[in-house]
């Protein structure tokens, strides 16, 4: 490969544009990719720096991150205090593991954190991201339910199009069928049960809580036809990421809790994208005003300056494991990692200095009327959400909801909606695992210009979008 070398690090030319392009092209093997788009002539989208609530891109064009990254940039991009904490860290202990060993910013960490959450969640386990989170939590119900005379419970209940991970455990719970067929078998033990998207429920017809009722009911069933003696955990989001932003009905996670306790089942609220103020709260069920026995979390906790993740379990969960000689045959070389740790804790002091939390309550009823103004489009169908969490779900006949079939939804979501809001400044995911719907997931610095310029954007690319229709 011939590229053209800049000045850059002794030792190493810095690419040029096209050749970074053609770089990646040839090297960089992209997640969740369609790599011919790139071998057919299509360029790599190159990002190179943030500030606030934009991104640019090599060609200097900027762009308004509607998706924090991925969930992830809670307190947006540019923070120099975040980066100058990993410095610090970095500079005095770079790496040291938690294998029987402890340093301080994991332990300062885990205090925080179990102040922060409800309950007695006082227990930290740290990983380094929210897929081993989850992984964590099943491993977890599966030996403490033997180290307490239940061998047998060792099953885990999920809910339809809900994604919970891409490791072989937590790709088990995830219920997007088109994510597991590959890699199938899986790990055995793990079913599904109907999700909370109201939109698709006319059964219900306006009785939300008659919907939520019915719901939680289809988990208890699951429950029961599999034999509680056999189920260890529910895992559910507090809203559902996949499909596009299912929020839960009043009274469902009530009577989902009930529900637990009475077969003996542990509930794991999985807030890998809901916790850390996506929602308004530190954890999201704090909002839904819900007690889970697991908390699962991770993105928004450094707000993307440095990876970890967390699973956070009550005292009752860490009980056996206090005495003899049984302990959790389970870790991670980078779990809890000491620059992670002291960026999160860095994170957690600019969240409460700057009201990130505050910002996103004082906010979201704005966020919601903003983006239902969409709904005047004949394709826009359901805006729904909570927070600063929203889908669009996009549907061929508004008066049936009639959806688009896979051949439309791949012309419509990846051959012109993905590359047209990118185009327009606006960077945005386009998904249709599940009904076709377009998510958004702004930084929790926004406020009512950055909800404007957004629904300009879809307004004008859906409206472009339907005509071609």
């Amino acid at each position: 490969m011939t590229t053209t070398p800049q000045d850059g690090p002794a030792g190493y030319a810095r690419l040029g544009d096209d050749a970074l392009a053609a770089s990646a092209r040839d090297h960089l093997w992209m997640h969740f990719t369609r790599h011919s788009t790139f071998q057919e002539g299509g360029s790599v989208p190159i990002i190179t720096r943030g500030e606030g609530a934009y991104i640019w891109d090599s060609a200097g064009r900027r762009y308004l991150d509607g998706l924090s990254g991925l969930f992830v940039v809670q307190a947006g991009h540019g923070r120099q205090e975040l980066a100058e904490a990993a410095a610090r860290q970095a500079s005095t202990l770079g790496f040291f593991p938690l294998w029987s060993y402890a340093h301080p910013e994991a332990i300062q960490l885990a205090e925080r954190l179990a102040s922060l959450a409800p309950g007695d969640l006082n227990r930290v386990f740290f990983t380094t991201g929210g897929g081993e989170a989850v992984e964590t939590a099943w491993k977890l119900a599966k030996q403490y339910f033997k180290l307490t005379g239940k061998p047998t419970k060792h099953k885990v209940i999920s809910r339809a199009v809900a994604y919970h991970g891409t490791s072989q455990g937590a790709l088990s719970i995830t219920g997007i069928p088109e994510a597991k067929m590959y890699f199938e078998p899986l790990v055995p033990g793990a079913h599904k049960a109907a999700n909370t998207n109201f939109y698709r429920a006319p059964e219900h017809g306006d009785d939300l809580e008659a919907f939520g009722r019915w719901a939680a009911d289809q988990i208890e069933i699951a429950i029961e036809m599999e034999g509680p003696d056999t189920v260890a955990a529910v895992f559910v989001e507090p809203v559902q990421n996949s499909g596009g932003c299912f929020p839960p009905p009043p009274g469902y996670f009530a009577r989902l809790r009930e529900i637990c306790d009475r077969h003996d089942v542990l509930l794991v609220s999985d807030e890998v994208i809901c916790a850390f103020g996506r929602l308004g709260t530190t954890f999201a069920c704090e909002k839904m005003d819900y007690q889970p026995d697991m908390i699962t979390c991770a993105k928004g906790m450094t707000s993307g300056y440095s990876p970890i993740g967390a699973m956070i379990a009550t005292d009752r969960l860490m009980e056996p494991f206090l005495s003899g000689t049984d302990y959790f045959a389970h870790g991670y070389t980078f779990g809890g990692h000491p620059v992670s740790a002291a960026v999160a804790m860095a994170n957690l002091d600019l969240f409460d200095r700057e009201g990130l939390n505050r910002n996103v309550l004082d906010n979201e009823k704005g966020f919601r009327t903003t983006l239902e103004k969409l709904l005047d489009l004949p394709i826009v169908g359901d805006v729904r959400g909570d927070g600063y969490f929203y889908g669009i779900e996009l549907v061929k006949d508004k008066a049936t909801k009639e959806t688009f079939d896979d051949d439309e939804s791949e012309r419509l979501l990846r051959g012109f909606l993905s590359k047209e809001l990118f185009a327009s400044g606006l960077y945005c995911r386009a998904d249709d695992r599940g009904d076709p719907v377009i998510q958004l997931a702004p930084p929790l610095i926004c406020g009512q210009e950055h909800f404007d310029e957004i629904e300009q954007v879809l307004r004008d690319v859906l409206q472009r979008a339907w005509a071609q229709l």
